[in-house]
């Protein structure tokens, strides 16, 4: 085995990645056999009960192995997490569309609404960049999402959402439609080569915008960096150094191109050109509808919430894997087989 080299750790980054990957199959391996023997436990004592004629014994089991069906859904997800980044952590951007103030507020509760997730995940959540709008919610936003398959997690939900409500900001209690898009991206470590040049860039300082008092950043920190020749643009504003915002951004732009030729081997272009277009109507991947009626739900999978205010609060694992499946193995999620 080659954790039981002793010439491993004279590479210590390698030998990190090892024992990290050594760790998740030892707990998968767990997992898996915690959840057999909890399984033959059960039925064990659903055929003790019917035997004795007790039927709290078969109820109680029963209930065990329904919520045993749960559990082995999500790990059968997990297993579908096996693409080249799926393991990794991810970016995520968050971009108004138009409609000014209407959309600026609905980006800011999608920025809310997948921190929450994040944090329900045990994910760390560090905000790379903010733009604020001029009255109220954000022009945009960038995150980094810390966790094991985070990428694998996230990446099913790039594209564009749509909410329909009452406008808070309308004075005539008008129903409004907005729209913003998602696009999430991995993190991709040095091992990973993406060669880009500063000639084939375009790097832009500015000053880092914030919400005001004595803490406002009066320096152009901030850092812009536009490859010419996709047009990708990234940017970091959350360091006060000009020189780590720079570095972020490198990494981030780095990401994006590993990501596009990703999604070329993948053979899912489609993806790619999504984030190219407008952000409005034909475009949409999920709705979210506060009124006149209550409801969120997916238009690839078909998968709907009636209740939108825990989706708005972070409750999005059902869209997610049954995006998941759709996306790897062409169904919606519904996946595992009823236990006998």
């Amino acid at each position: 085995m080659r954790a039981e080299d002793s010439e491993l750790w004279n590479d210590p980054a390698e030998a990190q990645k090892l024992m990290q990957e050594r760790q998740r199959l030892e707990t998968s391996i767990s997992t898996i056999n915690e959840l057999g023997a909890s399984l033959e436990d059960n039925i064990g004592l659903i055929e003790l009960g019917e035997e004795e004629g007790d039927d709290d014994v078969v109820a109680e089991a029963e209930e065990a192995v329904r919520k045993l069906k749960g559990e082995i859904a999500d790990r059968q997800i997990e297993t579908l997490l096996s693409g080249e980044a799926d393991r990794n952590d991810c970016y995520l951007e968050i971009h108004a569309g138009a409609g000014g103030t209407e959309s600026q507020d609905w980006a800011s509760m999608l920025l809310r609404m997948y921190s929450r997730w994040a944090e329900r995940r045990g994910f760390k959540v560090e905000v790379l960049e903010v733009h604020q709008g001029e009255e109220a919610g954000i022009k945009s936003a960038t995150l980094q999402i810390k966790g094991d398959s985070a990428y694998g997690w996230m990446k099913t939900e790039s594209g564009v959402h749509r909410l329909v409500r009452i406008s808070p900001f309308d004075s005539n209690a008008r129903r409004h439609t907005s729209f913003a898009s998602i696009w999430v991206y991995p993190v991709i470590d040095d091992t990973i080569e993406i060669e880009v040049s500063e000639a084939d860039v375009r790097i832009d300082t500015y000053r880092a915008s914030g919400a005001g008092g004595q803490h406002v950043n009066t320096t152009d920190s901030a850092v812009r960096i536009t490859h010419i020749e996709t047009g990708i643009v990234v940017q970091c504003q959350n360091e006060r150094s000009q020189h780590k915002n720079r570095a972020t951004a490198w990494s981030m732009l780095r990401a994006r191109l590993y990501e596009e030729e990703l999604k070329k081997r993948e053979d899912e272009a489609s993806a790619t050109e999504a984030s190219k277009t407008d952000i409005g109507w034909g475009h949409q991947i999920r709705s979210y509808v506060l009124q006149p009626y209550q409801l969120v739900k997916d238009l690839r999978t078909g998968v709907e919430s009636t209740s939108p205010g825990d989706v708005l609060d972070g409750d999005l694992d059902a869209f997610m894997k049954a995006a998941l499946a759709l996306k790897i193995e062409g169904k919606p999620q519904g996946a595992v087989e009823d236990i006998e």
